[in-house]
């Protein structure tokens, strides 16, 4: 599986690159700032990159704007966001996509290598893999769903971190009867059409928040 890797500081770019090797991904091309990113991109098209948020030169969004527009040119291009920094504009953009195949990760909550590689693993084979804290972050800039009670906002938040019914009912110590309930209520407020698909129903959420 051929891997592209965007991220300026050399000691974690070069461990990154030797973690995936490890795991038997194929590390075509790296980059340590923007400009350099979606030509890359366009030129490996790659399985999966894995990106951080803030490249050189003004380490504000220059990962996540090439990630989208690389997206743009070549619809579906895996793309797991790898950063210390939750950008909420362009979050939205390339989680509310569509297309599957992307992924926000935080470093400093990645808590195992396993974690980790199933999430390069997931986002390549079109999947999408969100951090909690994510979520929440972007939950709390979108006024839309002030409809929705205190516990709905905690099952939305489980949901569109990629759970089943049966994890959030397990984390949040309630049924997955009343998950389910929850779940319906939140499609019928967000005016969603109901699905059992994990994938489609983050994808539908993001596509809300998107709007």
């Amino acid at each position: 599986m051929r891997v592209v890797i965007a991220e300026d500081h050399a000691l974690l770019r070069d461990g990154l690159t030797r973690l995936l090797e490890a795991f038997d991904f194929e590390v075509v091309a790296t980059v340590d700032d923007g400009p350099s990113l979606l030509p890359t991109l366009l030129e490996q098209k790659p399985d999966v990159a894995v990106v951080d948020v803030r490249l050189p030169p003004t380490f504000t969004d220059e990962g996540l704007q090439a990630a989208i527009a690389a997206r743009t040119r070549v619809p579906g291009m895996p793309i797991l966001v790898l950063s210390q920094h939750v950008e909420p504009l362009y979050a939205r953009e390339l989680l509310g996509d569509s297309v599957g195949g992307v992924g926000y990760l935080l470093k400093d909550r990645v808590s195992n290598v396993g974690q980790f590689i199933d999430a390069v693993h997931q986002v390549a084979g079109g999947g999408t893999v969100m951090d909690p804290e994510v979520v929440a972050r972007l939950l709390e800039r979108s006024r839309p769903l002030d409809v929705l009670t205190v516990r709905e906002r905690e099952v939305l938040a489980e949901m569109a971190a990629g759970r089943s019914n049966a994890a959030i009912a397990a984390k949040l110590f309630v049924t997955e009867k009343a998950v389910s309930k929850h779940i319906n209520n939140i499609f019928t407020k967000l005016g969603l059409p109901p699905s059992d698909d994990d994938n489609r129903r983050v994808l539908a959420v993001l596509a809300y928040l998107n709007a």
